[in-house]
């Protein structure tokens, strides 16, 4: 048994979701959100190549000794898989081991609102879920996926790096590809999906101009297009691809996202208070009035739109925070560091009795923000 996986296994026993393997220090686990070392002594140089080098494919162990970085997915028979980063650092080299769920989660055991179960019926267009670094983005786009094949008769293609979530074929024909062992990019993984008679094509991140590119012109062709970005307001998505692209062609872009642009579920982790994490999502469909605020490079107003979109089932981020906050799932100041308008955000929980951000503004706009909250000074 490779040595590695005793540490997997506990990490599996203590519930974390991740391992920091990093030479110059014990290896860590990350619980409920939190970096937490074992008793262990700090690891040398020696012992990462021991541990790292004995379960790593050699093409990629070269491949990371010669550039400095690698991504695969890690096996440990009758435990679970894992995705795993090797890279260097100022101390010598490191590795991360995240978790991946052998069972598929739903849905609903993740909890996501009923208002995403309209993904799971969408046509065509563009659909993304963003968020920042370890969001459960893939968690969360693995249920969807889930879903379709349980439901709907399709040919879905993903294009990963590295494939995390296996999905057996149900309804659907399910094709998966990894960036690396059978895609040279995700743009070259695209390309030929393509070729390839899909319904569904998800890419796991759109990270290059060539890839958004591409996306852009398979939601155009009918497509339905999954993919992901480290953004974490429906705003700030629809900024982000625009700004990718030359300034001469963000116009005709603009354009484009109008037209394909069918959701975005910009989500982020944060603790709870009785451990564990929950995600607050941010909820957008496509609709004309969208189409138009894009169009006229009004992103800024998109909030807005959400804000009136209730009914349809659109929610803001700041609205996801203050009903988990009311709902005593995680602390206003947990809710206050994740939230979009800072200034409104924190008279919204001055209003619930919570004083949060006091830090970030001087005594004088607190004083001010809590006159407006309790109506100090009207007439």
């Amino acid at each position: 048994m490779p040595r590695i996986d005793n540490f997997l296994r506990l990490m599996q026993e203590r519930g974390a979701s991740d391992l920091h393997f990093v030479v110059g220090q014990p290896p860590c686990f990350r619980l409920s959100g939190s970096i937490d070392p074992i008793r262990y002594k700090s690891l040398s140089n020696a012992d990462f190549d021991v541990f790292l080098g004995e379960i790593t494919p050699k093409h990629i162990w070269q491949h990371f000794k010669d550039g400095g970085d690698a991504d695969y997915a890690y096996e440990c028979p009758g435990l679970a898989r894992f995705r795993v980063n090797l890279f260097k650092q100022e101390r010598g080299a490191g590795a991360v081991f995240r978790i991946i769920p052998t069972k598929l989660l739903t849905m609903e055991q993740l909890g996501l609102p009923d208002a995403c179960q309209k993904i799971v019926t969408m046509e065509r267009g563009l659909c993304l879920v963003t968020g920042p670094t370890g969001s459960g983005k893939s968690t969360t786009l693995s249920a969807i996926i889930n879903k379709m094949n349980e439901t709907r008769k399709l040919h879905i293609i993903t294009i990963e790096d590295p494939i995390e979530f296996v999905h057996p074929n149900k309804q659907s024909l399910i094709t998966q590809r990894e960036v690396g062992a059978s895609a040279t990019s995700f743009a070259a993984g695209l390309r030929a999906a393509l070729r390839e008679d899909p319904d569904i094509v998800l890419v796991g991140e759109m990270r290059d101009l060539e890839t958004i590119q591409l996306a852009l012109s398979a939601a155009e062709t009918g497509l339905l297009v999954f993919g992901t970005l480290h953004t974490n307001s429906a705003a700030k998505t629809v900024d982000r691809i625009i700004n990718v692209f030359p300034t001469d062609e963000q116009e005709s872009v603009r354009g484009i996202i109008s037209d394909t642009l069918s959701c975005v579920l910009a989500q982020q982790l944060l603790k709870r208070k009785k451990g564990g994490r929950v995600a607050a999502l941010e909820i957008l469909f496509g609709s004309p009035a969208m189409g138009n605020i894009i169009r006229e490079g009004k992103t800024h107003q998109l909030t807005n739109l959400i804000r009136g979109g209730k009914a349809k089932g659109m929610v803001t981020m700041d609205d996801s925070l203050e009903r988990l906050v009311k709902e005593d799932v995680i602390s206003a100041e947990a809710a206050y560091e994740k939230s979009i308008d800072k200034k409104e955000f924190r008279k919204r929980m001055m209003m619930l009795g919570h004083n949060v951000g006091a830090a970030d503004e001087d005594p004088e706009e607190t004083e001010k923000l809590m006159n407006e909250v309790l109506g100090v000074g009207k007439s």
